[in-house]
């Protein structure tokens, strides 16, 4: 609250209570849900082009996108793939309906590693290109692990309707602005 002091003629003070405004403040849970949000979709939608390798014709041309594909055996990278969308879905699920909420930080520190790795796996193929990309995307899971675990933990919660639909709306919107158009894309585009 805004206060403000003013004097009448008399002497004396009045003390007025003014609402805060609605300004936009930026809040450490703020940032820490934007992040969640926007990795939790490219993490999400990263995985899933990886899972549609299973089928042989796209995982046979792929490599012609993506050179570092020809080096990896095919389960690997589908592997791959469903940790990334695990980790993605995981990211914004828990915290969202506030069951389990612990397993958005455990999300957070999965992907924090898988990007430890393939950093690690670029180096050895000479692909320092990719390498920075590696960093900046493992640093901000991990900064996800350490606010969600630490710092601004969500608390456990009984699910609601509301937060199912909300859920229900989140896994639309990435099957809608994710999944969808990464499977038309692989298998309606030639590389």
């Amino acid at each position: 609250m805004n206060r403000h002091v003013s004097e009448n003629l008399l002497g004396v003070k009045d003390i007025e209570q003014q609402p805060k405004g609605r300004g936009t403040r930026f809040t450490l849970n703020g940032a820490l849900w934007s992040l969640q949000v926007l990795f939790g979709f490219f993490f999400a939608g990263s995985g899933f082009g990886k899972v549609l390798l299973y089928d042989g014709a796209l995982y046979a041309a792929a490599p012609r996108a993506v050179a570092w594909y020809a080096a990896v055996p095919q389960p690997l990278i589908v592997f791959i793939g469903v940790c990334e969308v695990l980790g993605g879905v995981g990211l914004i699920l828990p915290s969202m309906t506030g069951v389990k909420p612990k397993l958005t930080p455990l999300a957070a520190v999965g992907l924090t590693l898988t990007m430890i790795l393939a950093a690690g796996f670029h180096i050895t193929r000479s692909e320092y290109e990719l390498v920075p990309a590696n960093l900046l995307l493992g640093g901000v899971a991990a900064f996800i692990a350490v606010g969600r675990w630490k710092l601004r933990p969500i608390v456990p919660a009984i699910i609601t309707t509301s937060r199912a639909l909300k859920s229900f709306a989140v896994l639309g919107a990435l099957a809608l602005l994710v999944f969808a158009p990464t499977w038309y894309t692989m298998t309606n585009v030639q590389f």
